[in-house]
């Protein structure tokens, strides 16, 4: 529900490894990580990886033509073969191909690292989203951003070690970003970005009837009579979160204004960035992480834009142009103030597209057959910084952007590599609920040493 997605998301609960009365305090991983923090570029709806990161010429010789193979089954029917309507072109001394819609983005070539042979397990939104945050489709589980600030704390006291910001509400709204079994500091704290003005970006951040130390005072108080209530009542988490959402949002009155201010960038950063929401956001992002946020997650927009299963050229054109300048200001950034080298970077959807033609169907696309369906069985994301491989893509699908067959690397893969970056071994990030211990790959996951530095 989304209303458990204001201040109250920010509590804290009872937590083994934590300092005492602060389990956000910062903690070592289990080894020298590489990575610190993460910004997670979320293109919520599934871009087509043959119209942006995995070119397949082999499409233009089927155009208009079934593929001399078995269309794999998605969530609609299909047709025949549909060439990208772009074009590709190699970069950087890495000779990285890379669309023609993502020009800002292609600049940073020898920094990327495209993981072309991705693969999830069902080509629907819900299930692919929840996979891609909390690696699980069906059952509630702590999302990814959840389990980096429950092993390692946050590096600011006065900000949340976990923020995920949206231009409105992607679907499956706050379980992206849930906390599941955690405890609830470890919740994500949404922020609108539709909204420019800093005081409205994260709701009753501030108190205009008191002064800041009136609230000191009232604090004080409710602190104390909540202490009391509590001794009878022994790991009441929820009545933990309520205390300590109160003295972050107390501590947050100064600091949250000026990480979202982004008036007090010289503007010619701010010209670097762009004008779009998108480059407001991702400016945001940055300012947040070298504020010490442990993981910022950046949804393109409201429900699930990249989802093109028509006007693919026009839309995806359209999308690229929105947050392309941003990114490649944001990667830019990073690298000139030497925080690339421990951020790592990640773009990506839920899973990609098809190959081949989505064919029409009443009440949606009707008429219209120039869109792909989802594909689950092989897509694209790519990672920077944070000692990945720049300059490189790992893995393949088959000649047509199928199938993932060389190296498939399935999300459990995606999430032990980001963890063995971040300085953890995914099998030992654990806790126990329910009789068991429970992590973030599950019982599944490799780390895929290929593309670490």
């Amino acid at each position: 529900m989304r209303s458990g997605m204001g201040m109250g998301a920010l509590g804290l609960g009872a937590m083994a490894r934590a300092t005492a009365g602060n389990p956000l305090s910062p903690r070592p991983p289990h080894f020298r990580p590489r990575a610190k923090r993460i910004i997670h570029l979320f293109m919520n709806g599934g871009p087509s990886h043959v119209d942006t990161f995995d070119p397949k010429p082999e499409l233009a010789r089927y155009a208009g033509k079934m593929l001399p193979m078995r269309n794999l089954p998605t969530e609609r029917k299909t047709g025949a073969a549909l060439p990208s309507p772009f074009k590709f072109a190699q970069h950087g001394q890495s000779g990285l191909p890379v669309s023609e819609i993502f020009p800002y983005t292609a600049k940073h070539a020898d920094e990327i690292c495209v993981l072309r042979s991705m693969r999830a397990d069902v080509p629907n939104h819900e299930p692919s989203l929840m996979l891609m945050n909390c690696g699980e489709s069906l059952q509630v589980r702590p999302s990814m951003g959840s389990w980096l600030t429950y092993g390692l704390g946050t590096e600011n006291q006065n900000l949340p070690g976990f923020i995920a910001m949206c231009p409105g509400y992607p679907i499956q709204e706050s379980q992206n970003w849930q906390c599941g079994f955690l405890p609830g500091s470890f919740q994500g704290t949404y922020v609108d970005t539709r909204k420019t003005k800093v005081e409205d970006l994260i709701a009753h951040i501030r108190n205009p009837r008191l002064s800041l130390e009136q609230q000191r005072r009232q604090l004080d108080l409710l602190r104390r009579i909540n202490e009391r209530h509590a001794k009878a009542r022994q790991n009441e988490s929820q009545l933990e979160a309520r205390i300590h959402s109160f003295e972050l949002a107390y501590r947050m009155q100064m600091e949250a204004t000026d990480a979202f201010d982004i008036s007090r960038e010289p503007a010619h950063v701010r010209e670097r960035y762009g004008k779009t929401t998108q480059a407001r956001q991702i400016l945001i992002a940055r300012r947040l992480v070298e504020r010490g946020v442990r993981y910022v997650q950046v949804w393109h927009g409201d429900s699930q834009p990249w989802d093109n299963h028509d006007d693919l050229e026009i839309r995806h054109r359209q999308l690229a142009k929105e947050c392309d300048q941003a990114i490649g200001a944001l990667l830019t950034d990073l690298k000139e103030r030497g925080l690339l080298e421990d951020t790592i970077v990640m773009w990506g959807g839920e899973f990609g597209r098809t190959p081949v033609v989505e064919l029409p169907k009443a009440g949606s696309n009707a008429g219209k057959v120039n869109g792909r369906d989802h594909n689950h069985h092989g897509f694209s994301m790519w990672l920077a910084g944070g000692g990945v491989r720049g300059g490189m893509a790992y893995g393949a699908t088959d000649e047509f952007g199928f199938k993932a067959e060389d190296n498939p690397m399935h999300v459990h893969d995606l999430h032990a590599t980001l963890l063995h970056l971040m300085g953890f071994d995914h099998e030992k990030l654990t806790f126990r609920h329910a009789g068991r211990d429970f992590r973030l790959t599950d019982v599944h996951g490799h780390v895929v040493d290929d593309i670490i530095a």
